[in-house]
């Protein structure tokens, strides 16, 4: 079945005559009319009895009518959508984000990109390191933005975009809440909630070891909301990435004498095209001064 073939036959059954319907198409009357017998014989029967002044739709034509418009609107569609994404009308983006990377860190640029399209369509996917690394490989997203991805992939290509600290996050009213700076041994005695969807919670979770303070016995809490609520409980206190969002209702401060950083990187897959948006957010992000954000 050839598209032109449906576009004939939708327009005999909107003029119900042949003649014009061939003026309508800007086409000989013997090519549609040999088009549309070319599209009855596929379809194993007549759609149209041929009487004059008028044709009629037969009881197939009449049944085939709605599936052939519903079929020739959305070629018609596919090819205004794909005309709009070449010239640049629309822009898309598929980016994967780990759990515990902010959101809200892609927003300023986001908000550029879009004043750059008519439309723009963004498709985030949220995973574990190693599913935004599934993502990516599997073509699914085209970004990813991780602090360390489980996959040992050549085709992997990282740009690490800043390093930043991990502080510490209370109830406003605990007792370490007008502190300044706490150290380590501050945390002796305090529940911690460990943040098991951070790629770095591990990591942590040794230097609080190494330095003598009880990890094995605190919470162990899956999503930064179920986290955020517990410190307003004052359940346990929590050490979070300073980029992490955290309410006002909350305190952060510093904590002396812990080496626990982490590194946010930009993921690509080497040698794959990538959309406009794509190329346009992946230099924004990398040309970025993350120093005022990340610290």
């Amino acid at each position: 079945m050839e598209m032109h073939q449906v576009r004939y036959f939708l327009a005999v059954a909107q003029l119900l005559n042949f003649t014009r319907a061939a003026e309508e198409c800007n086409v000989t009357q013997p090519s549609l009319t040999r088009a549309i017998k070319q599209l009855e014989a596929e379809l194993g029967g007549d759609l149209f009895r041929r009487e004059r002044p008028a044709a009629q739709l037969t009881e197939l034509g009449q049944r085939m009518h709605p599936l052939l418009k519903q079929c020739f609107d959305a070629a018609v569609g596919a090819r205004s959508l794909a005309s709009s994404f070449k010239s640049g009308e629309i822009g898309a983006l598929r980016i994967a984000l780990t759990h515990s990377v902010d959101l809200g860190l892609l927003i300023p640029h986001l908000k550029q990109i879009k004043r750059q399209f008519n439309r723009l369509e963004l498709h985030f996917m949220r995973g574990t390191s190693r599913e935004v690394g599934e993502f990516l490989k599997k073509g699914e997203a085209e970004l990813g933005i991780a602090a360390d991805i489980d996959e040992a992939w050549e085709r992997l290509d990282v740009w690490p975009l800043f390093t930043e600290t991990f502080e510490l996050v209370v109830n406003s009213e605990h007792r370490l809440a007008e502190r300044g700076t706490v150290e380590l041994d501050d945390l002796r005695s305090e529940q911690l909630l460990g943040r098991t969807f951070c790629e770095q919670s591990r990591r942590v979770s040794a230097t609080l070891r190494e330095h003598g303070i009880d990890v094995d016995h605190g919470h162990e809490i899956a999503s930064e909301h179920d986290l955020i609520e517990l410190v307003e409980a004052d359940i346990g206190v929590a050490l979070v990435p300073r980029t992490s969002p955290v309410p006002e209702t909350l305190k952060r401060t510093a904590v002396a004498g812990l080496d626990a950083r982490r590194t946010v990187s930009l993921y690509g897959v080497a040698g794959r095209q990538r959309t406009v948006v794509a190329n346009a957010v992946m230099r924004m992000l990398r040309g970025a001064d993350w120093r005022e954000i990340a610290g």
